[in-house]
């Protein structure tokens, strides 16, 4: 048995790695994964939630720079371990100064301090005041490759941080939704009789509520968060699953392997669990790539409309919402960015999903 699962395994990769799309996929989501994991030490603002905020250079196009000193604080900020950086980011020990000009005098650094196009204020650090660069330099120079938000904010780390809770809500999303849609689909499909007539029922009563509707009302139960958002998605997605394992459950009970195992005794959940699960991961693989990117959608209009993560941890829908407004105005690139990166990984999984279908189907191998 192990050396047909094995030989059906090593088929159906074989199959997939003929196809291109399916494998362009798949690498996006692993570099996604990456980006998850190192997102703070990837992105140029390693702040919490890449909360760095400074007003004065708001809603600036893509490859703005400005020059910038690094005011120190008056209360030193605790440095953070490794892993707290990387998984929390690490807030920094100074406050950055926008400025058009500056000159040495002394030991104070005169420095016309950027307000707005054309507006400028003077102002005098001690040099005691600033960070020293590796060049030992007061002045820095930054670089928004794409831009910044109404707040300051530079949009290229939020979206890297923002990938966090898109492959999140995913995860935790499709771990819910297949372990309900399993453990339903399967007594139904099993079982039969009063247990499939009431699992159905109640499969379809779900099934006949608008998905954003459910969502709104289990959001309102447990409340905002970002927890919560997940939570709801997870409970809403595990209808399509248990339709499909029923339907394969349904097929495969009436099996010769499936009647021996009754035949000698086997309980009725060493048969669910150890023969007939184990023969549909097929199309449960396919499902799961599916939900996971009809998660990424969902929790990106959640936050959209205001009841999914909440500021300032960055999503890419809540993204969308703050600066949707920037689209008919003078840089657009501020809302599109985030809904590319929806794009990209949403169909990213979706040609997953057709690529672990079309490789897991026996009759492709021909």
């Amino acid at each position: 048995m192990t050396d047909r699962s094995d030989s059906f395994s090593r088929a159906a990769w074989s199959r997939l790695k003929k196809n291109t799309s399916a494998i362009v996929a798949l690498i996006t989501i692993i570099l996604s994964l990456l980006l998850c994991v190192f997102g703070y030490l990837v992105a140029p603002d390693h702040t919490p939630n890449s909360n760095r905020i400074i007003l004065e250079i708001g809603g600036k196009k893509p490859g703005y720079k400005m020059h910038f000193l690094k005011v120190k604080k008056e209360k030193p900020v605790e440095k953070v371990n490794f892993f707290t950086r990387l998984l929390e980011g690490q807030e920094d020990n100074f406050n950055y100064v926008p400025i058009v000009s500056w000159e040495k005098k002394g030991d104070s650094i005169v420095v016309a301090k950027y307000i707005d196009d054309g507006i400028s204020e003077k102002q005098v650090f001690a040099i005691t005041q600033l960070e020293e660069s590796e060049h030992g330099d007061f002045v820095r120079e930054l670089k928004f490759l794409l831009g910044t938000d109404k707040f300051g904010r530079d949009i290229l780390s939020r979206l890297i941080i923002g990938v966090r809770v898109s492959m999140a809500v995913g995860v935790i999303a499709v771990i819910i939704s297949l372990s309900l849609g399993l453990i339903l689909g399967a007594l139904a499909g099993y079982l039969g009789g009063k247990t499939d007539d009431f699992i159905t029922w109640f499969i379809n009563v779900v099934w006949s509520i608008p998905t954003l509707l459910l969502v709104f009302a289990i959001t309102l139960v447990l409340g905002k968060g970002f927890w919560q958002v997940f939570i709801a998605v997870g409970l809403t997605l595990w209808v399509s699953v248990a339709r499909i394992i029923r339907g394969q459950v349904l097929a495969i009970r009436e099996h010769e392997y499936v009647e021996a195992a009754r035949a000698l005794g086997f309980t009725n959940t060493r048969i669910i669990f150890k023969h007939i699960l184990p023969n549909v991961i097929g199309p449960v693989m396919v499902i799961a790539a599916s939900n996971f990117a009809s998660a990424i959608v969902i929790e990106a209009g959640l936050s959209f409309l205001g009841v999914g993560v909440q500021p300032p941890q960055p999503s890419w829908g809540l993204m969308i919402k703050e600066n949707y407004n920037f689209i008919i105005t003078h840089n657009p690139v501020l809302a599109i960015a985030p809904g590319l990166c929806i794009m990209i990984l949403v169909l990213a999984f979706n040609l997953l999903g057709n690529g672990l279908r079309d490789a897991m189907d026996v009759r492709s191998s021909e």
